[in-house]
């Protein structure tokens, strides 16, 4: 497991629409396995990739790192139940930030009220870049795959 980012496969990321993303979203490009994950800032929503459910686990694990990167210490990700009983997973910079989501969305519940996953400390890591790609990057990074 990459000590950086948190996962094995260091090409496994962007998971939808690679080509595009790694073309129009500012990459978070891992300085020790080189993975990009996207860090890309959605103006409309204010929100950043990380902010959104996933869909399990080993996806959130996938956007940790970035999470971590933007708040600057680590951050948790949590199992959070639907009223149907649908399961996802969010990160959340702290109990705080998860329990403000909880009181917005009524419907919504976090049964451990702790993270299922999360890094014991925050660590800055010397070649890390945050960037856009340039053409040939994308193509080697696509062939890598």
């Amino acid at each position: 497991m990459c000590m950086e980012c948190y996962v094995d496969e260091n090409r496994i990321t962007p998971l939808l629409n690679p080509i595009d993303c790694l073309e129009n979203h500012t990459q978070y490009i891992c300085g020790t396995c080189g993975r990009c994950i996207c860090i890309e800032h959605d103006t409309k929503r204010g929100l950043q990739r990380w902010n959104f459910p996933f869909k399990s686990l080993e996806i959130a694990k996938l956007y940790l790192r970035t999470a971590d990167y933007s708040m600057k210490k680590p951050c948790g990700i949590y199992e959070i139940k639907s009223e149907n009983g649908r399961l996802s997973y969010k990160i959340f910079a702290g109990s705080e930030d998860l329990q403000l989501y909880l009181k917005k969305n009524k419907g919504k519940t976090c049964e451990s009220m702790a993270p299922v996953f999360t890094v014991e400390e925050y660590r800055e890591y010397e070649n890390t870049q945050i960037r856009k790609l340039t053409s040939d990057e994308i193509q080697k990074y696509m062939s890598e795959r």
